[in-house]
């Protein structure tokens, strides 16, 4: 394994295996032109969030070496959300109405995931912030792939990509530097959390679609039937006032 901890150290990234197989499917998601741009558009609000919780992490800190580099990821962001929302409405301008997104398809960078930046210790703050632009980095790499047919939005996410690279480096070159000895543990947890993330956004989805389906199924099916049935009984009923059981049973006196 490379020396995170010497200062020439470089990450190369690269898609992971998951992202790998669902090429087809990334390649289906941004083949859409409106889509594309909407993604563009939703990847710049997420860079803006980024840079927005990095500046507060670098306020928090007390390493001023690691201050820097904050400040700098934090610029680094804010200059990718004005690449990509200038991109997306480039492309929106031109394109069709809206079609379906397909954001958890292809979601980009997560950010910080409603990470809270200011109860994170700068270790797991770190590896938290690995982790996430290690997969944005690589999920970046498959895009410009899919993407031939853009150049343009090629080229935004190739230029994106190697600052990216930079962060994946610093993070996980300060993470060794502070984190000495537990530099595992930390990106254990993190990518734990990560995972648990994953499943509740995949939860959210699903509970989504078969919310839908069900309140499909009694406006088409359910309700339907009852309004049938509520029909079929006003037919049964006389006209007019009807004497209640009190009255009959009492020769309409009480």
């Amino acid at each position: 394994m490379a020396d995170v901890s010497h200062g020439t150290f470089h990450m190369r990234a690269s898609p992971s295996a998951v992202d790998v197989l669902l090429t087809p499917v990334h390649r289906w998601v941004w083949s859409d032109l409106d889509r594309r741009a909407r993604k563009l558009l939703t990847f710049g609000q997420t860079e803006e969030d980024g840079a927005r919780d990095i500046s507060r992490a670098a306020e928090r800190t007390a390493d001023p070496a690691l201050r820097i580099l904050y400040l700098r990821h934090a610029a680094d962001e804010q200059r990718h959300a004005v690449l990509f929302r200038k991109r997306g409405r480039e492309i929106l301008d031109s394109s069709r109405p809206p079609v379906f997104e397909a954001n958890w398809l292809a979601p980009g960078e997560r950010g910080l995931d409603g990470l809270d930046v200011g109860s994170e210790s700068d270790q797991d703050l770190l590896a938290f912030l690995h982790l996430s632009e290690k997969a944005a980095a690589g999920r970046f790499v498959l895009y410009e792939e899919v993407l031939a047919v853009d150049p343009q939005t090629r080229a935004v996410f190739a230029r994106i990509l190697k600052d990216e690279e930079n962060h994946m480096t610093y993070t996980r070159r300060e993470l060794a530097r502070l984190a000495q000895r537990r530099e595992g543990w930390r990106l254990w947890r993190a990518r734990a959390g990560r995972l648990w993330n994953a499943y509740l956004r995949v939860a959210s989805a699903i509970a989504s679609v078969f919310g839908t389906a069900m309140l499909a199924l009694q406006y088409f099916l359910i309700l339907p039937a009852f309004a049938a049935l509520a029909k079929r009984s006003a037919r049964r009923e006389r006209e007019g006032f009807a004497a209640s059981r009190a009255e009959t049973a009492f020769g309409g006196q009480y």
